[in-house]
């Protein structure tokens, strides 16, 4: 199979790879050898033929009337989405969000561990959230350059978003998953995945005003 880092996939495809993935991995629990698109389309309530063309990027082999083997395919989706490999990442601002997505399992399974979490604030160095060391924001960019880091999660304030992120970018970073609600300016070769969970929140409590009408 082709090294999928040496390949570019639509973006609304990677969206909908892991939500395959659950599918098929329930699938595979109950002891299925082999799996549909048309399976697939029918759990999530989409098109088969937009499955299949999503599929077709992982090279499995699917066979007509059969569909395409479960382990095959499952390793195939997880070397497009990065769950195959293990990052090494930390996490900037030891706040209430930034504790739960240090507790969350769910990403050392995918692949991103967390191995320090840095604050501003004192009362927190050299405690622990979740097994991750909380340490002072000014050993930062030792620890980066030391550890060869080049994944931040970035769950600070607003107003230091922006200071943080050049910080970061200077040491060497070269991805930001940002959860602040700032538009982070980085250089072109740094990748930024930006998450505004207040616009979610918005959307949701509109829908949700529409329903009740």
């Amino acid at each position: 199979m082709t090294d999928s880092s040496d390949k570019k996939y639509p973006v609304p495809t990677i969206r909908r790879l892991p939500s395959y993935l659950r599918v098929i991995k329930a699938l595979d629990f109950e002891g299925r050898e082999f799996v549909s698109a048309t399976d697939i389309a029918n759990e999530l309530g989409i098109d088969s033929i937009k499955v299949r063309k999503d599929l077709a990027y992982t090279e499995a082999t699917g066979k007509p009337r059969v569909g395409y083997r479960i382990t095959e395919l499952m390793h195939g989706i997880r070397s497009i989405i990065g769950w195959d490999r293990n990052s090494e990442a930390i996490l900037v601002g030891a706040g209430c969000l930034g504790s739960a997505l240090l507790g969350f399992p769910g990403f050392s399974k995918r692949g991103l561990n967390f191995v320090a979490a840095f604050d501003a604030d004192r009362e927190k160095y050299g405690t622990y959230v979740h097994e991750c060391e909380i340490k002072p924001i000014e050993e930062l960019e030792k620890f980066i350059t030391e550890r060869l880091i080049e994944i931040a999660v970035l769950t600070v304030p607003s107003f230091a978003a922006q200071q943080v992120t050049d910080r970061l970018v200077n040491a060497g970073i070269k991805g930001i998953w940002n959860f602040s609600p700032v538009r982070l300016k980085v250089p072109p070769s740094v990748v930024v995945q930006s998450e505004n969970l207040m616009s979610g929140l918005a959307v949701f409590m509109v829908r949700m005003a529409r329903g009740a009408e």
